[in-house]
């Protein structure tokens, strides 16, 4: 039988996806495309929820 593993935390601001690379449009000298590089400020590129659930604030 197989042991039953725990369900990571993902982050719900990101949805496990921390790190996205936007292009510019534009491309360099050897036409590769220009990019920059967006982390996710709640969870600060982990992809994992930092506090639990319970604990987030909530409200205005």
């Amino acid at each position: 039988m197989p042991e039953n593993t725990p369900a990571q935390r993902v982050c719900r601001h990101c949805d496990g996806f921390p790190v996205v690379h936007i292009t510019t449009g534009t491309t360099t000298q050897d036409g590769r495309r220009r990019t920059l590089a967006a982390t996710c400020p709640a969870c600060k590129g982990t992809g994992t929820r930092t506090t639990p659930a319970a604990l987030a604030r909530a409200g205005k």
